[in-house]
């Protein structure tokens, strides 16, 4: 049987991983959170995951706290670059299947036009950085690594935009929302049925790969497509960046072209207001 091993078990995908987990049972699925695998001890990642004995590796785990990377760089590039690289070692050495998540943050934002794998990467912040040097670090200690960039992750588990917004709406009668971002959402849930259907694919095809859903909306879009299916009768206002600062700039366009991991794994992707009502009525069911 496969042993599927899973790290940030605690966050937003590895939590609807574990949620999927039961619809698969022809995988033997390990869940390690920080407790089970500490990746700030880089120097021991490779002696706790022999441990595990995987056949494959969907690492999950990440530093995401984009604003506060600003004053952590270390921790930021010690979980998202080094801890990285220590997995992606250990797994070509072992002949272990190596997935690892990355992002749109890798990206400025001055293109206007969807991003292919092929695009120059040029971060514009501490995270966006860690991520890519956990990239460029995965891939040469394991050419065999499939990294899949996504954006915009939501999902009913952990800290999220959805779940933010749900909140405000019914706190508040008026909100503002960035306007001039544009970028598409990504459902946790959906991109963990990816990755289980990448590492089941009849081949194995290493190298980077785009995973969002469909639609180019702005953060505006995104969040009146929460007010409109939640049926919420708050106001939600578009504003410019300039408008909303932040430690940690964001790229004003990150729209990702995902022919790619369509044509090589026939995977079909959903629409994002489709997934976005999946994951509302979700939430709905828990109040």
């Amino acid at each position: 049987m496969t042993k599927i091993l899973v790290t940030g078990a605690n966050g937003q995908l590895g939590s609807e991983l574990l949620n999927l987990s039961s619809s698969y049972p022809e995988f033997d699925w390990v869940f390690v959170g920080r407790k089970q695998l500490d990746l700030n001890n880089v120097s021991a990642i490779n002696e706790q995951l022999i441990k595990f004995n995987p056949d494959v590796i969907f690492n999950c785990a990440a530093y995401t706290a984009v604003d506060k990377a600003e004053e952590e760089p270390e921790a930021a590039d010690t979980i998202n670059h080094l801890a990285v690289g220590a997995i992606a070692e250990f797994a070509y050495e072992n002949h272990v299947r190596f997935i690892h998540v990355s992002t749109d943050y890798v990206f400025d934002g001055t293109k206007n036009s969807p991003l292919t794998e092929l695009e120059v990467t040029n971060p514009i912040n501490v995270y966006g950085a860690s991520k890519l040097a956990g990239e460029v670090l995965a891939l040469k200690n394991n050419p065999t690594a499939i990294i899949i960039r996504t954006s915009w992750v939501y999902s009913e588990f952990g800290n999220n935009f959805v779940k933010t917004m749900l909140r405000l709406m019914k706190e508040r009668e008026q909100i503002s929302v960035v306007d001039d971002q544009i970028g598409s959402p990504t459902y946790a849930a959906d991109l963990a049925e990816v990755l289980i259907e990448i590492s089941k694919a009849p081949k194995w095809k290493p190298g980077i790969y785009n995973y969002s859903n469909e639609g180019e909306v702005s953060w505006f879009d995104f969040a009146k497509a929460i007010q409109q299916l939640s049926k919420s009768d708050c106001n939600v206002h578009g504003v410019p960046t300039t408008s909303y600062p932040t430690p940690a700039n964001r790229p004003a366009f990150s729209l990702l072209d995902k022919s790619k991991i369509k044509e090589t794994f026939g995977i079909a992707i959903p629409d994002y207001k489709d997934s976005l009502l999946k994951c509302l009525t979700k939430l709905s069911s828990q109040q």
